[in-house]
């Protein structure tokens, strides 16, 4: 359901590069000059978690979405119980192994825990272009890729066999636009492949367009198709100006609105929409909104790590070091008690702490959580880059560069050909100064 683009019509036979042709070429440009903010929506959104809503108006959807079975799977999802998820989504496609949106539950599970275990879901690694133009060592599974193209394909052509018997079939249609949204975040965010990504993402837009034509009370389609208008409406002028000439525009306003109503309606989008918003009202610097938004999931979901991340790293974003230094240490003390998280990653704790200590000049303490957060047993390559990276920084800050040498030569020994490798060989010689 993670979806936002340009319209690009699921009949069309041109391909993205390589052997774009040229007539295309212009438009996809413009596309890829403007994928810092599709991306970056797109990367953001799956470090959260769709949910039925509990809002009282009658919408339509797939009646499996509603089923006990379904509803008592997406709980387990609802606090990173990925193995209990998976149980008895499985057990769902089993009752159902011919419909396209079963399979998608199996494709959901299977991308978002692989994405936790590698460190992907830390909205602080996207707030920044740094994602997209950056260097990033991703060791990526083979058995799991090919078991999400697998799953995938089976969704997608699953879905096609019952629009072949009637093209206006509504849930077929969002059941292959969540299809084709799921495999473009797996292949932005683990494959960094994002032309491909794009393509996917487009396709599903439009799928989900589609849908709010055949019926406007399918609710968890408008998601789609606001943080399209959104995402639109937010670039540049320019950008807007040219793309504008191909038909494709978008509005800030209309957006956000229609991403309230899947927030407030939707059956299984309504967390994931509250979250998207809260991306966006936190990228333009709306931190109290966005944080007032966040609040609502922690307060539904307490016992989700990543929401109760995400409040912290919004707290700190907002200005508010001290408070985020207590939500983190909190976030860590929590995480510590058996059973309170089934599923977490301290080390994106760790950071989160250090850089806010950081902020308020309490530099040993700071050096210390980042410390903390590299030599995690579940810290990613990448993660642990940053970490010694900022460490080495904040010697560099308290006039230690003796010390912040060890944490930069330690930075290239974890992988010299890499974005914190290149900081790291800069501040080798000439240190690190705040900016």
């Amino acid at each position: 359901m993670l979806a936002e683009g340009v319209y690009i019509s699921n009949q069309t036979s041109e391909s993205f590069p390589d052997g774009m042709p040229l007539k295309k070429l212009a438009l996809f440009s413009s596309a890829v000059v403007s994928r810092q903010l599709l991306v970056a929506g797109l990367a953001v959104l799956v470090a959260f978690l769709p949910v039925q809503s509990a809002a009282a108006q009658t919408v339509d959807t797939d009646p499996l979405n509603r089923d006990p079975l379904v509803r008592e799977a997406f709980q387990y999802f609802y606090v990173m119980d990925y193995k209990g998820a998976l149980t008895r989504f499985t057990k769902v496609q089993a009752e159902h192994p011919s419909d396209p949106i079963a399979t998608d539950y199996i494709l959901y599970v299977t991308i978002f825990q692989e994405l936790f275990r590698l460190d992907q879901l830390d909205t602080t690694f996207y707030a920044n272009d740094g994602f997209l133009t950056g260097k990033h060592t991703v060791v990526e599974d083979p058995k799991v890729r090919d078991q999400v193209k697998a799953l995938a394909d089976k969704a997608f052509n699953q879905a096609d066999d019952e629009l072949k018997k009637n093209p206006n079939d509504v849930n077929a249609l969002f059941a292959r636009g969540w299809a084709r949204s799921l495999e473009a975040v797996y292949l932005a965010m683990v494959e960094r492949s994002f032309g491909s990504a794009l393509k996917l993402a487009f396709g599903a837009k439009s799928d989900h367009e589609r849908v709010l034509q055949l019926d406007p009370d399918y609710v968890d389609a408008r998601m789609v198709v606001g943080i399209y208008e959104y995402v639109v409406g937010a670039l540049p002028f320019a950008f807007k100006l040219l793309i504008g000439f191909a038909g494709i525009h978008g509005s800030k306003s209309a957006g956000l609105a229609l991403l309230q109503e899947s927030a407030t309606h939707g059956v299984i989008t309504s967390v994931e929409s509250r979250t998207v918003m809260a991306l966006f009202l936190r990228r333009e610097g709306k931190y109290q909104q966005a944080l007032a938004i966040n609040q609502s999931l922690v307060a539904e979901y307490p016992h989700d790590f990543l929401f109760c991340l995400e409040r912290a790293n919004i707290t700190k974003d907002a200005g508010e070091g001290m408070k985020a230094i207590e939500l983190y240490r909190q976030l860590i003390s929590d995480a510590q008690q058996p059973g309170y998280f089934v599923s977490f990653h301290l080390e994106l704790a760790y950071f989160g702490l250090g850089d806010s200590l950081r902020g308020q000049h309490m530099y040993p303490e700071s050096v210390e959580a980042f410390r903390e957060g590299a030599f995690q047993p579940t810290t990613s390559p990448e993660l642990k880059r940053r970490c010694l990276l900022a460490a080495g920084e904040v010697y560099d800050l308290m006039n230690q560069h003796d010390k912040a040498r060890q944490q930069y030569q330690a930075v290239l020994d974890a992988g010299s050909n890499t974005s914190q490798g290149d900081l790291a060989r800069k501040y080798m010689d000439s240190p690190y100064r705040a900016r």
